[in-house]
């Protein structure tokens, strides 16, 4: 078993995002190709996102610090730290409202 410190890699994912261009960093904590659940931690600078994309499967995003907006269509959820949002299984698009970190959550479907 792995304990994971979450506030110690927030930050570190933090400062490599700021160093980027387009303000993200993201590392995966558990799973990958091979496993059904897997785990990404995402860091993004205030204004960067993820453009629209296809959902991979059930997912949740935890907001661990800051503000984010998640958005499908004309709808979109906000979320701060703390919040858990679920993410729809149509198109979709994340952007931070301030600098922020995500628990991203995904199960692939069959």
């Amino acid at each position: 078993m792995e304990t994971i410190a979450l506030e110690a890699r927030v930050r570190e994912l933090l400062e490599r995002a700021r160093g980027t261009s387009g303000g993200r960093a993201a590392e995966t904590l558990y799973g990958g190709h091979e496993h059904a659940l897997r785990q990404t931690l995402l860091a993004l600078t205030a204004g960067a996102g993820l453009a629209e994309h296809e959902s991979p499967g059930e997912a949740t995003l935890l907001v661990l610090h800051g503000h984010v907006r998640l958005s499908s269509g004309d709808a979109s959820w906000e979320g701060r730290s703390g919040d858990l949002l679920t993410i729809p299984g149509a198109r979709h698009a994340l952007d931070a409202v301030e600098d922020s970190a995500v628990l991203l959550t995904v199960v692939k479907g069959p």
